[in-house]
């Protein structure tokens, strides 16, 4: 396949940004166009639910420094939305009304968060949590907010409500779930975030849903449940997920997953020629699980750019990497949790052995399957990450044993 003269990118985000640097770092020459709907030169979304809603930074990581875009001739266009890709002409047509040619493109066109079809969900100040611009208005918002209702117990759900009690705030918790984050973790181990949080104060409706939210047609001001209960609320976030930003390559008439997302190979290939998708958008066959796989975290979007790159120019490498993701909830040093979490299983079917001390905040959970570690999560110690990291990638034997009382680096 013969390296292209032109290779255009939509999408700024972490994905889209990673995948331009590299193309360089790759030695590539050609020309190098990224379109962004956003402002802000292209930054990292971990910081958002964390250190900036928290108010121990202003601002997120940048994925490249300032000047990094134009010393390496990549032609950044921020503000920028994309409105309709032609695949036959291979053009994407941006909202300024010019057309720009390509002979790669890469749809990089990330996620965005989920509304509650209920009365009332459109109703101004409810909030939601995607962007700078977002956590910089919900932490001023914080700041002076008495009580504060979270609709969604995930791990945006729960972050924003230790930032939120953070700040002083009344944090109300809401979800048909009876667990936080239950269906990443299964029930022992998300016990252990419900007790933590009900330790710092928050009140949990699990079990229970949002029928409505209630207001004046110039703010939100309450939620009520399907218990008949409603909650004041000086402040509502709504944590329910995120959808793949799939429309334009849908109406291009790209494949979609059952999951709203871009259909890829295990390259990242869509089936459109020189049309490829990474990140939270991309749903990508992937050769460890043998289907098709949609992550939406930060590992996920830098991997997937870093190695879409070489792609672009002409490889057909799968792309193998295990999903990795990272929360801070509360500080560690005063009964909070640091955790990671490596790998992909399901807490419903796959088998939970822990090391270490559930109630006590320090362990490690593995799910297994059939003797391997399908994932691993670490919470509150730090020194094994390279061995859950083998463990996880390279299918290795092991006993319960050996995962509670081993040495976990000499395992294998």
């Amino acid at each position: 396949m013969p390296e292209p003269q032109r290779v255009v990118i939509v999408g700024s985000g972490l994905a889209g940004a990673t995948a331009a640097g590299a193309l360089r770092e790759r030695g590539y020459t050609g020309e190098v166009v990224v379109l962004g709907e956003e402002g802000h030169d292209p930054y990292e979304l971990p910081a958002l639910s964390k250190g900036v809603l928290t108010g121990e930074a202003d601002e997120p990581d940048r994925v490249h420094e300032a000047g990094f875009y134009a010393r390496h001739d990549i032609d950044l266009r921020l503000g920028v939305p994309v409105t309709r890709i032609e695949l036959g002409a291979r053009v994407v047509h941006d909202g300024t009304g010019e057309r720009h040619g390509y002979d790669r493109l890469l749809l990089a066109t990330g996620s965005r968060p989920r509304s509650l079809p209920v009365p009332g969900g459109d109703l101004p100040g409810l909030r939601t949590l995607r962007t700078v611009d977002d956590s910089l208005s919900l932490r001023a918002a914080l700041r002076g907010a008495g009580r504060v209702v979270i609709a969604g117990a995930g791990w945006i759900g729960t972050e924003a409500a230790a930032a939120a009690r953070g700040h002083g705030a009344e944090v109300t918790v809401v979800d048909n779930v009876s667990l936080p984050l239950r269906d990443v973790l299964g029930e022992r181990v998300a016990g252990v975030f419900r007790d933590l949080h009900a330790e710092k104060g928050v009140s949990w409706r699990l079990g229970t849903g949002v029928v409505e939210f209630t207001g004046t047609p110039d703010a939100v001001t309450g939620v009520r449940l399907d218990d008949g209960t409603e909650l004041p609320a000086d402040v509502v976030v709504v944590a329910v997920g995120a959808a793949p930003r799939a429309d334009l390559g849908h109406l291009a008439g790209l494949e979609i997953a059952d999951d709203g997302g871009l259909c890829t190979d295990a390259g990242l290939r869509t089936a459109a020629p020189d049309v490829y998708a990474a990140g939270d958008v991309a749903a990508h066959y992937h050769p460890r699980y043998g289907r098709r796989v949609r992550v939406e975290h930060w590992a996920n979007a830098q991997g997937q750019g870093e190695h879409v790159a070489g792609n672009l120019l002409g490889a057909h490498d799968p792309y193998t990497a295990a999903p990795y993701f990272f929360s801070d909830q509360y500080d560690p040093e005063t009964g909070g949790i640091g955790c990671e979490y490596r790998g992909l299983a399901d807490p419903g079917t796959d088998r939970l052995v822990v090391r270490g001390d559930l109630t006590g905040r320090e362990f490690i959970a593995f799910w297994t399957r059939a003797g391997t570690v399908r994932a691993a999560l670490n919470v509150n110690l730090w020194d094994d990450g390279d061995a859950l990291q083998r463990l996880v990638e390279e299918d290795v034997r092991v006993t319960e044993d050996e995962l509670v009382r081993g040495d976990l680096g000499s395992l294998g």
